[in-house]
């Protein structure tokens, strides 16, 4: 039987793409199906994106560079504004300090605070749920009627606080009435609110994806309690450590709730932070073009910090599966 050659089989031509196909990112028409119904669902929230994140976002950009005040059609200025609040704006750097200053009592503390309860929290205790459940109650609560509670427990006068601390003979404690004591009361606040929130939850998930072997590991090695601690779970857990930590300081970073109901950013601008001033520039004054430039200002300030963690990150936090 003669051999019959492959080079003289006819060979099938590939299917042309339509464009359509290509659009889509199919390589057939059955697969371009699939993909128009994902596009589908997807819709609503490609649309979000674009009308309520994206076209904002790309608008006050452009706003920053204008002179805009909502009555007025907007004027382009360049960079006056950006030099405005390097140069001739007196509350630009002590409302920014403010908040770094705020962030640096919050995070840590909060960070720990909220690593200890998870601790707590993913022992064989009876009730375990119910405790997560109790802890996790006051992140729940709305912010604003969070500060209007606080503002009235924290009263220098009526509030149950200061009522304790005269009743066993020390004088009272000015929480929210004085500049040098406002932030770390207004931090103490965030602390309550935000150590058996979203990030205990985090914590939790990272303890429990630890695996056993390592601590059964540990304990032959005669590992104790405190070495476990130090030389398994926070290597494991580091990368929950910074992704935690990174959300830790955009929320702190971006404080406006709290202290707009409780204190207007006073007293004697106290605690006028950098989203109270962004506020008042485009919201009150209606200085919507310097208002955008502040708020893309502190954007960058956040990517930074950011771009930093990730940078430094290379050095503490350990990923499973790497060499």
């Amino acid at each position: 039987m003669a051999e019959i050659s492959l080079n003289r089989l006819p060979q099938t031509a590939p299917a042309k793409r339509s464009f359509f196909t290509w659009l889509v990112g199919a390589e057939s028409k059955f697969q371009a199906k699939d993909a128009v119904q994902g596009y589908l669902f997807a819709l609503p929230w490609i649309l979000g994106l674009i009308i309520f994140i994206a076209g904002p976002m790309l608008a006050s950009l452009y706003f920053s560079f204008t002179e805009y005040s909502v009555l007025d059609s907007p004027t382009w200025v360049g960079l006056d504004n950006y030099h405005k609040a390097f140069m001739g704006d007196d509350l630009f750097y002590t409302s920014l300090g403010r908040t770094f200053y705020y962030a640096i009592l919050v995070v840590p503390l909060t960070l720990a605070g909220s690593l200890l309860l998870a601790l707590l929290l993913n022992q064989r205790l009876f009730g375990r749920n119910i405790y997560r459940t109790l802890f996790f109650i006051p992140h729940l609560t709305p912010e604003v009627a969070m500060a209007v509670i606080w503002l009235w427990l924290l009263d220098p006068h009526l509030g149950p606080f200061n009522y304790v601390l005269k009743s066993i003979g020390l004088p009272e404690f000015p929480f929210l009435t004085d500049r040098d004591t406002v932030i770390p009361s207004l931090a103490l606040i965030a602390f309550w609110a935000g150590v058996g929130g979203n990030r205990m939850l985090i914590f939790l998930a990272g303890l429990q994806g630890v695996p056993n072997d390592l601590y059964e590991a540990a304990d032959i090695d005669g590992a104790s309690v405190w070495s476990k601690f130090r030389h398994v779970t926070l290597p494991m857990i580091s990368p929950t450590m910074l992704f935690n930590l990174i959300l830790g300081i955009i929320g702190a970073m971006k404080v406006f709730n709290i202290a707009f109901v409780a204190t207007r950013g006073g007293p004697a601008y106290g605690s006028w932070f950098f989203a109270l001033h962004i506020y008042q520039q485009a919201f009150e004054f209606y200085r919507l073009g310097y208002g955008s430039a502040l708020a893309w200002i502190f954007a960058i300030v956040l990517i930074v910090f950011t771009l930093v963690n990730l940078r430094i990150s290379n050095r503490w936090v350990f990923y499973q599966g790497e060499s």
